[in-house]
């Protein structure tokens, strides 16, 4: 059967690596059923035991060894060479963890806890605005050096608006919560509404920040430690904010200049430009709805061409159905949490 299945998804067009995967084996395993004739999963194994094997007493010195107590909290890399140096062999290293990982003794042997990988952020689906926001703070240049203005940004993910922003000469959890209960009382965000989210920058993890989010019914979220493309929505808005021909190449002479770039820039983006990621109309048309219109009229337009022309099409005309959903932090082996789905 698994052979079946493997030639199946080949003629397909697939890869059989791939399809090896996905069943669980490795395709020098398919190969080695081929040639010796064993049939669809009929795993035969050794059939006889290795001539080198380490006999009982043998395993049990290993075991004695790495138990006694000035062994125990050392891993087989440390034993084996410590054993060396006082004239006595036991075994491999490889053999010290195999024998210890076969008696369910293969664990962490050093005080310090062993290192763990931060779980991936809960993913996020927003099906309209003002379900899902980003938020970030970049630097900006001033005119002393070392010296910073501060740039606050409060983004709705699903429409790309910028939907508040502010410039400070610092970082302060102050500042972001006036900003965003500013920003919820302007969109009308109701509680239990909104999920905000954002990296794990020292304003952001406030206690201060998390009570008010509490009160307000906002969910917080947050990146990975150091990990930049978990907050992929603010980083591109900042990358195409600092990339733009009107971004100043000398410092900001003063927190009044950089504001009033800033509120050029919202208008710019909100207003004027037509966003890749959401069928190139504005933030602002996406925001308020406008967009199904503008996208309805594009599809006539191309269908109509067409019409004029069959002989230049090929194919569909281009797509123009509207963006339904955008995604926060896409998991494929987690289910997302959806905020006004049905």
């Amino acid at each position: 059967m698994i052979l079946g299945l493997v030639e199946e998804a080949v003629a397909a067009g697939a890869r059989r690596s791939a399809a090896c995967e996905i069943l669980g084996i490795q395709p020098r395993t398919l190969e080695r059923w081929r040639k010796a004739g064993v049939g669809d999963d009929r795993r035969a194994g050794p059939r006889t035991t290795p001539a080198n094997k380490r006999a009982a007493d043998q395993r049990a010195r290993v075991l004695e060894v790495c138990n006694t107590p000035e062994h125990r909290d050392l891993s087989p890399k440390q034993i084996v060479p410590l054993l060396a140096d006082q004239g006595e062999y036991i075994a491999s290293e490889s053999t010290v963890y195999r024998i210890l990982r076969e008696e369910n003794q293969l664990n962490h042997r050093e005080s310090a806890q062993p290192p763990s990988k931060p779980h991936k952020p809960d993913m996020y689906v927003a099906t309209g605005p003002n379900q899902v926001w980003s938020w970030d703070i970049t630097y900006l240049r001033s005119p002393v050096r070392g010296l910073y203005f501060y740039l606050y940004v409060v983004m709705d993910i699903w429409s790309r608006k910028i939907v508040g922003w502010t410039i400070e000469s610092e970082e302060s959890a102050d500042h972001a919560k006036a900003l965003i209960l500013e920003v919820c009382r302007r969109e009308g965000v109701c509680r239990d509404q909104l999920v905000i989210h954002s990296d794990n920058g020292s304003p952001m993890r406030a206690a201060t920040l998390l009570a008010f989010f509490q009160i307000l019914g906002i969910t917080p979220s947050y990146s990975r430690p150091s990990v930049s493309n978990d907050n992929p929505y603010s980083e591109s808005l900042f990358r195409t904010a600092k990339y733009r021909p009107s971004f100043p190449r000398r410092p900001f002479a003063s927190i009044e200049e950089a504001r009033a770039w800033m509120t050029w820039f919202e208008s710019w983006y909100n207003r004027s430009h037509r966003h890749s990621a959401i069928k190139f109309v504005t933030p602002e048309q996406r925001h308020t709805g406008q967009d199904l219109a503008i996208l309805d009229r594009r599809r006539e337009v191309y269908e109509l061409a067409r019409a004029r022309d069959p002989n230049r099409w090929t194919g569909p005309i281009r797509d123009w159905a509207p963006v339904k959903t955008v995604v926060l932090n896409p998991n494929k082996t987690v289910s997302p949490r959806s905020f006004g789905a049905a």
